[in-house]
């Protein structure tokens, strides 16, 4: 299997930095509605661009979110529906979902 040097490096500066982010997890979870579509359905796959499982967001590593959605916005990560989603957000957005998702919260499958 092949690692990415830029994979290499989002997990070491999350295993570097801090354990929560500089958001507000309360704000983060009134920003999740993009989010809960895919990431908040236990065991999702999702056909496009290809099939494959939907990470789990809940309990991540703040700063491991934070990088991966700046990488999205920025197109060093390249799914066209998280490049979409990413752009939108501004850093507090970014840090806020991190704040939200890093505590440990799960979202909520259609119930």
């Amino acid at each position: 299997m092949r690692i990415s040097t830029f994979a290499v490096s989002i997990a070491l500066a999350a295993l570097a930095a801090p354990a929560s982010a500089d958001g507000d997890a309360a704000a983060g979870k009134q920003k999740t509605t993009l989010c809960a579509g895919c990431h908040g359905i236990e065991g999702y796959k999702t056909a496009y661009p290809e099939v494959y499982h939907v990470p789990k967001l809940g309990g991540q590593n703040a700063a491991y979110i934070v990088k991966a959605l700046q990488a999205y916005k920025a197109g060093g990560r390249s799914h066209p529906s998280m490049h979409a989603i990413a752009a939108s957000l501004s850093d507090q957005d970014m840090q806020d979902l991190a704040a939200y998702y890093s505590a440990g919260a799960v979202q909520a499958a259609a119930k």
